[in-house]
């Protein structure tokens, strides 16, 4: 019984993740049982069997006679049931799950984000106390939808000090990148369409995606920025709508894109009809700015977005979105209908913070701390054989090679358990060819990093085939 349990199980998934997709909607009948068999390859008992626990379930019912149809509503939507599922416990969720739900005892070398005690926690604590005496408004009322007017001028100005020129009437606040990049998906997005991704590329692109049904494609990243060659291909053949990247410390790799590879892809952009997102969500880490699509086009083809949880806090939700004039309406539309009003408190937050000249001594410190960072985690790894792709002008990441023979998924399982939780290379890779790399933030590796990796690398080591 134990593998016909596995194939009842088997067509069960795959009804259940149609009717999610809702390419079987309420009402649609279901392929017969002798050509569900044939697709499945199973047995025409097996395909009746999992017909009527689906219909059990309520999910499918049977009309004599007819055979089974959709009953009930569509299940919800179940990210991890959408796109490949060549190894479910490493895709694109993997390092946020782990990352999210460690307990206070674990190590996370593979998360996104700076260790509280790296951030700003003084001035944090400054900005709080003065909102203790905030207004009743500012404690009470939504905020307007484009967001706070003094914060949207200050990022403004921020902006500027990139080349990017951006009004406050362009600007629109948030409660995070990856709400700005949402927003963006569902105004100019529709299910079907193509995305391009880079490749490696933030994890958390390719999930958000999935959400919006849409046709996911990749072209490899260089240490410049896209492969133009690839780029403009995939432009050609697939029709992208949109490309979504980083140009300031691009994530995974820690790769800053070349004036000459900017100019280019803008050029195939307006050729091919092409938007791109660009978030710059780590512009802060650098010391001098990379260049910018956005200031190269002038806010035409290009939409920038960003957030401060990377410097500041992530406990402080506060996104924006740099965009044309004619879109923000539609933006504007979608955020109240999406979330109603901004998180005043938050933005009140930030704004508060980034008023404080303290700020921006923080940074100038935190850079010269990460810079100290990055090479003594890539001297360590280099001791394990552990090798990074490029060394990075800014930022927390190291994007590494392991040594030959070993998956980095191996690697990652054997570090779980003991409680380090590592981020494999293929939770970035829309091609899943990134098996051999890891990413390491190098605020978060501490000596019990290494100890464990160490000892992983030799799990993983005795478990490869021979």
């Amino acid at each position: 019984m134990g593998d016909e349990g596995t194939l009842i199980s088997k067509v069960m998934a795959a009804i259940r993740r149609r009717v999610a997709s809702r390419s079987l909607p309420v009402g649609a009948k279901l392929p017969s049982i002798r050509q569900m068999a044939r697709t499945m390859q199973v047995s025409p008992a097996t395909v009746v069997e999992a017909y009527e626990r689906l219909a059990a379930e309520g999910l499918i019912r049977s009309r004599p006679g007819s055979g089974f149809f959709v009953a009930s509503l569509a299940a919800p939507l179940d990210l991890s049931e959408i796109g490949p599922r060549l190894d479910r416990a490493i895709d694109p969720l993997w390092v946020s799950r782990q990352s999210l739900e460690a307990g206070e005892g674990d190590v996370k070398p593979g998360c996104g984000w700076l260790p509280p005690s790296w951030l700003p926690e003084a001035a944090l604590r400054k900005a709080l106390r003065g909102l203790s005496r905030a207004s009743d408004v500012d404690l009470g009322e939504y905020s307007t939808p484009l967001g706070l007017a003094p914060l949207r001028l200050l990022v403004g100005r921020r902006l500027a000090e990139t080349g990017v020129e951006a009004a406050p009437d362009q600007i629109m606040l948030t409660e995070s990148g990856t709400q700005s990049i949402d927003l963006l998906c569902r105004l100019l997005l529709e299910p079907g369409d193509v995305v391009l991704l880079d490749d490696p590329c933030y994890f958390n692109f390719q999930a958000l995606l999935r959400a919006h049904r849409v046709t996911v494609v990749s072209v490899a990243y260089t240490p410049s920025g896209p492969d133009l060659a690839q780029f403009e291909t995939i432009l050609a053949e697939h029709r992208p709508r949109l490309y979504i990247t980083n140009s300031a410390v691009h994530n995974p790799t820690g790769a800053t894109l070349s004036p000459v590879t900017a100019h280019r892809m803008l050029k195939l952009a307006e050729a091919y009809s092409l938007t791109i997102v660009e978030d710059e969500i780590f512009a802060d880490f650098e010391d001098s700015p990379a260049p910018r699509l956005a200031a190269f086009d002038g806010l035409e083809r290009v939409v920038q977005v960003g957030s401060f949880s990377k410097t500041l806090s992530a406990s402080a939700r506060c996104g924006f979105i740099a965009a044309r004039r004619d879109w923000m309406a539609g933006l504007v539309d979608l955020k109240i209908a999406t979330s109603f009003g901004g998180g005043r408190l938050s933005a009140a937050l930030v704004l508060s913070v980034l008023r404080d000249g303290g700020y921006r001594r923080h940074l100038d410190g935190l850079r010269h701390r990460l810079a100290g960072a990055r090479a003594d985690v890539a001297a360590r790894l280099g001791r394990l054989g552990i090798v990074p792709w490029l060394m990075p002008r800014a930022g927390m990441f190291l994007w590494c090679r392991l040594p030959d023979g070993l998956d980095s998924a191996d690697v990652a399982r054997e570090a779980l358990a003991q409680n380090v939780v590592l981020a494999p290379g293929n939770a970035f890779s829309v091609s899943r060819s990134a098996g051999a790399c890891l990413r390491f933030n190098v605020s978060q590796c501490d000596d019990r990093v290494f100890e464990v990796l160490e000892a992983s690398l030799r799990g993983a080591r005795a478990r490869a085939p021979a």
